[in-house]
């Protein structure tokens, strides 16, 4: 887009670096890719990548309209594919975790909380290989959804990083690729829906984060479609040591970001 076709009015909303929308384009493509064919734990890196260019709030504004299409253009390719009942669970702790991220946003550390995460991460990571090193599988129990959920949504509304909360009890279910995948694609659509509405009355979205996300629209359907495809040519083994390794990476890149 130039300025030969823009109003001056537009080009105020939209006077961004081009360094900055090549950027906001590989992380709603990344973002699209995490979402479509990985469970979603690696997508909460979107919005901290563009609070390194952007204001972090401007960023939250502009990923979760990015996260909402990601989930609708995902929904069809996982119908009814999901484990409704740990939707269930996930999404009966969700609903107030929101409600709590939305009544504690103003005064939330947000590094506080990425270090608490990203230390559940490796946590979580070390006691599934240690269970596995011991051909024990540590599975989960009911009561631990909803707490996976509320912090998932609680998380997930301050800094849409509830995919890990939500990794780490879907990862000890013992659920096939698929029902993983679609049962986070679900989970994050509701959810998602549901910070709509307080997003908008706590003024995180505007006319500008708004209008740069229709620019952004098709790098994260084109991510979304990415990630599908790729979870479909990815064997199950590999898929699962994939998204062990994403929880570890996306850990160590929480933990990083509360230090520095």
């Amino acid at each position: 887009m130039t300025d030969a076709y823009i109003t001056p009015e537009t080009h105020a909303l939209l006077g961004l670096p081009l360094t900055v929308w090549v950027l906001a384009a590989l992380v709603a493509i990344f973002a699209g890719v995490s979402k479509g064919g990985f469970g979603s734990g690696a997508a909460f890196a979107g919005s901290s990548v563009l609070a390194l260019v952007l204001p972090p709030g401007q960023a939250l504004g502009i990923m979760l309209p990015l996260l909402m299409l990601i989930d609708l253009a995902t929904l069809r390719p996982y119908w009814r594919q999901w484990s409704w009942p740990d939707v269930q669970l996930l999404v009966a702790g969700g609903l107030p975790g929101v409600g709590l991220g939305a009544a504690l946003y103003r005064v939330a550390d947000a590094d506080a909380l990425r270090l608490l995460i990203g230390a559940i991460c490796l946590a979580f990571v070390a006691w599934q290989m240690w269970g596995r090193m011991r051909a024990a599988r540590r599975r989960m129990p009911a009561w631990g959804g909803v707490i996976a959920g509320l912090v998932a949504g609680f998380t997930s509304f301050v800094s849409h990083a509830g995919g890990p909360p939500a990794a780490i009890y879907l990862l000890s279910r013992g659920l096939s690729k698929i029902e993983y995948q679609a049962t986070t694609v679900l989970l994050f659509w509701m959810v998602n829906i549901a910070k709509a509405v307080p997003y908008g009355f706590l003024g995180i979205f505007t006319a500008q984060t708004l209008l740069i996300d229709v620019v952004l629209a098709p790098f994260a359907v084109l991510g979304a479609w990415l990630g599908v495809v790729a979870h479909r040519a990815v064997p199950e083994r590999a898929f699962f040591a994939l998204t062990y390794l994403l929880l570890t990476a996306t850990g160590t890149k929480l933990i990083w970001d509360a230090l520095a």
